[in-house]
């Protein structure tokens, strides 16, 4: 039988690098395409599973109210790896659509912090066990072995 490629040949470099033959580039090989593609299908899914129309943004924001009570915008901001401008937007959005405040730390008055409202904990309860399902549906062609390698895979990549 014949081998069947996906693409042109690979050689390697005296280091160890893999170059592909002739200085071909293909597209559908490249990490950032195949990354890309995978997250439109998982925003896809997201989109048609997670309740009141949240994004992947503020829901990863709510997700860590929940996890750790209030905080800081800066601190919410690195705990779901948002930039200052982002994650100002994004929980100012929230902020609109009550399910987060903003008060002053107790043990801080001059910094102000963001929390959960009892309508935003109810609905990060609600969106984390839809979060579960859109994982699961996203990783579905996938076995459970597959699962853990991939995600283990990517985590080393961050």
């Amino acid at each position: 039988m014949a081998k069947t490629t996906h693409g042109p040949p690979e050689c390697l470099r005296a280091d160890g690098q893999a170059v592909l033959a002739a200085n071909e580039y293909v597209l559908e090989q490249q990490i950032g395409f195949v990354l890309r593609q995978v997250n439109q299908r998982h925003t896809v899914i997201f989109a048609k599973h997670m309740p009141e129309g949240l994004t992947t943004t503020q829901f990863s924001v709510m997700v860590r109210l929940y996890e750790h009570g209030p905080l800081s915008r800066a601190r919410v901001g690195r705990l779901t790896a948002m930039d200052a401008a982002t994650i100002k937007g994004v929980t100012d959005r929230l902020q609109a659509r009550g399910y987060v405040r903003t008060s002053l730390d107790a043990s801080d008055a001059r910094l102000r912090v963001l929390s959960l409202t009892d309508m935003g904990r109810r609905l990060t309860q609600t969106a984390m066990s839809s979060g579960l399902e859109i994982s699961g549906a996203t990783l579905s062609p996938l076995s459970a072995p597959e699962r853990r390698a991939l995600l283990g895979l990517l985590r080393r990549l961050v």
